[in-house]
């Protein structure tokens, strides 16, 4: 298993970035966008996912190494 820290990043409605990282343990980098995609949009409310999908989600990713 790899680690990688995810950083996402969105405009809300006072336009204000606003970011977060969330390390994920996966196999590949697409797997850990995913699994770090769900726990991040689990954490917003309604207001905020909605204007997550309004103004878009940026997505950053990279390799811490290997667990």
């Amino acid at each position: 298993m790899k680690t990688f820290e995810v950083q996402f990043r969105y405009r809300d409605r006072s336009e204000a970035t606003v970011e977060s990282k969330v390390n994920a343990d996966a196999s590949s980098l697409p797997g850990a966008v995913a699994k770090a995609t769900r726990e991040f949009v689990k954490s917003l409310d309604r207001k905020q996912r909605f204007d997550m999908n309004k103004n878009g989600l940026e997505i950053t990713a990279r390799s811490l190494g290997v667990a």
